[in-house]
């Protein structure tokens, strides 16, 4: 009996954040469904809905220190599901963009790779990847689109000003502060985030095919990685 206690304890710790993200994950993808499909908005602001509001679970994750294999199987199973719903619209939340864009999937393995490189040792890192693409690129859309008045073209793809300097903003934000709560110097981070946010909003400018849901979450996380070790 005492040796089950602790295999029970050890079920529990996983099982009960595990459960969290997936009531949280089935909140989110339910609320962008039901505002697609009753209300009419725009698809591409639902999609940043389950974009931004998905992204958080890091922080899920981060709280209860969820070990690497949780967070590497959903990153796969969300990336085949991301792979249906772009050849068959099931979830037009998560792929109605108005274009053809493997986005989603590109998200989703991002999430997988970071978790391989930083999770067990210096999870921040996986952190600052995925909430600068989550809150960056979903506000930065979100921006253009509604209040973006001077734009330019990069690939056919077209971007406003107002919205790369929203992910810019959001960038430096997002970075500032998951290494101020990590402990690092003030002067590290004003540096560290300043060249973070202007790298992903270099990389988000280019977005063919989605490419920039791997390169920006990627890019920031071994950029803010790399620097801070130079600094130390």
């Amino acid at each position: 009996m005492s040796e089950l206690l602790p295999n029970l304890e050890s079920l529990f710790s996983i099982w009960y954040p595990l459960s969290l993200v997936i009531i949280y994950l089935g909140a989110i993808i339910s609320l962008a469904e039901g505002i697609n499909r009753r209300i009419g908005t725009d698809a591409e602001f639902t999609r940043k809905i389950v974009h931004i509001g998905s992204g958080n679970v890091i922080l899920i994750a981060w709280w209860f220190n969820l070990p690497s294999w949780v967070l590497i199987s959903a990153s796969f199973i969300a990336s085949l599901i991301a792979l249906i719903s772009y050849f068959f619209p099931i979830l037009p939340s998560i792929n109605s963009v108005g274009r053809k864009s493997l986005g989603t999937f590109f998200y989703a393995v991002s999430i997988g790779v970071l978790t391989d490189w930083f999770w067990t040792t210096q999870p921040q890192y996986t952190a600052i990847g995925i909430l600068v693409m989550a809150w960056g690129d979903g506000m930065a859309a979100i921006i253009g689109q509604n209040f973006g008045q001077h734009s330019y073209q990069i690939w056919g793809v077209k971007k406003s000003w107002e919205g790369s300097l929203t992910m810019m903003g959001v960038g430096f934000l997002i970075t500032s502060i998951i290494l101020f709560v990590t402990g690092e110097s003030i002067d590290l981070i004003v540096i560290v985030s300043l060249i973070v946010a202007f790298l992903v909003t270099v990389l988000e400018a280019f977005s063919k095919w989605g490419i920039d849901n791997l390169t920006v979450p990627l890019g920031s996380a071994i950029i803010a990685f790399y620097l801070t070790y130079l600094y130390h």
